[in-house]
């Protein structure tokens, strides 16, 4: 028997395999793009709200805006959406450190 004819068979699965893995990673890429993307946008709604609240404290302040509700409003929509911010921060970092605790 020859055994060159197996080692190039073994090869030959060996690539096949690689070209499977190279394939399923725009997958895994895209996957990670839709996440961070949503993270970013949670962030800049986060910024927004804290900018509404940033002119709403100063409209109040300087009188153009007469209802206090509207200023409560707004600065608890920015503490809301802060919280939940640093919440999905948090779990992520967890999610993290278990991941690097993990032994191969």
């Amino acid at each position: 028997m020859d055994i060159t004819s197996v080692d190039r068979i073994s090869r030959i699965e060996r690539l096949e395999k690689n070209q499977q893995s190279i394939e399923e990673k725009p997958n895994r890429n895209k996957a990670f793009e839709t996440l961070f993307q949503s993270a970013l946008s949670m962030i800049n709604e986060t910024n927004e709200y804290s900018d509404r609240a940033k002119e709403a404290s100063i409209s109040y302040a300087v009188g153009d805006l007469d209802n206090p509700v509207e200023l409560m409003s707004a600065q608890a929509k920015a503490t809301f959406s802060l919280q939940y911010t640093v919440a999905v921060r948090n779990a992520v970092l967890d999610a993290y450190k278990e991941i690097m605790q993990i032994q191969f």
